[in-house]
């Protein structure tokens, strides 16, 4: 493998190595304003939600490799402590991007890229009207990281108030389709949260699984089970009874048959394991059964 050492390694490199290794990252779309009042609207991927209760965002600014400079979101939010941080959807993607440039002091972005600036409740800085979630922010902490060029400042925001489109949610819950995120990646590439893209993995992680080390070898060393494939059978809370066996067994009469038998049980099992995990306790009998 390739041994990658923090300290010798140029910045601007070991920052992409880290970035595209730690991936795909949510955006977070500040904006601020100053003390005379000028909008400031930029993008973070240095970013996530760290506490539901109280509700706690974090992002970093970091200072720029190039010249060690600091941006203008963290100089505003050290004047004011204000900020609203939004979703980015894939419909506003160009215009996100449009605003990661670095124009001059007191030039909006939120003309710049053509977005609607509007009043926030309870903050002084302004909320970009085309996004389908924005969150009005007081920022509790600046956690200064250090003091050269790639360093970040982390800055801890309290949620004190939600702005949602009602059109993502359903039944209560946001449709993760219907948000239409974007991720960020290394270098130039994002991720879009949609489609194919976006499917549940089912395990409780509050009841105890069978786990790993309770699979027969078998199936651990199984040719044709994949790693997930034997993650989804360890996941169960038990192994399959003896009439759950006998069960599978009087369904596979035909593959029993076969000369190389266990490789089509294992087959077998792994196309229902692959098409619909709610199957899993069905695969996993039959995959016991030459156990």
């Amino acid at each position: 493998m390739l041994t990658i050492d923090p300290t010798t390694t140029p910045t601007r490199d070991l920052h992409q190595f880290l970035l595209g290794i730690v991936s795909p990252r949510p955006i977070a779309w500040v904006s601020t304003i100053d003390n005379e009042g000028n909008t400031n609207l930029a993008p973070y991927s240095f970013f996530n939600a760290f506490s539901s209760n109280p509700p706690i965002l974090v992002f970093s600014s970091n200072r720029r490799v190039v010249d060690n400079t600091t941006k203008d979101t963290l100089a505003n939010i050290e004047a004011n402590g204000e900020c609203v941080i939004h979703a980015v959807s894939h419909k506003n993607l160009r215009q996100m991007t449009l605003s990661s440039i670095s124009f001059p002091t007191g030039e909006s972005e939120f003309d710049k890229a053509g977005l609607t600036a509007v009043d926030s409740d309870l903050v002084r800085p302004k909320r970009v009207a085309e996004s389908p979630a924005a969150m009005e922010c007081k920022v509790r902490q600046i956690i200064t990281l250090g003091d050269k060029g790639g360093a970040g400042h982390l800055i801890l925001c309290d949620v004190v108030k939600i702005h949602l489109d009602e059109n993502v949610v359903v039944e209560g819950r946001i449709d993760p389709n219907k948000l239409d995120l974007m991720g960020r990646l290394g270098r130039a590439y994002y991720v879009r949260v949609q489609g194919e893209n976006v499917f549940p993995v089912l395990q409780p992680v509050m009841q105890i699984s069978i786990g790993y080390d309770q699979l027969p070898e078998a199936i651990k060393n199984s040719e044709i089970f994949s790693a997930n494939n034997i993650g989804q059978l360890a996941g169960l809370q038990e192994i399959p009874t003896k009439e759950e066996i006998a069960k599978a067994k009087e369904k596979v009469k035909e593959i029993l048959e076969h000369e190389n038998s266990n490789i089509h049980l294992h087959q077998y099992a792994k196309e229902i394991l692959d098409s619909d995990d709610s199957r899993r306790k069905e695969a996993a009998a039959i995959a016991w059964i030459n156990t």
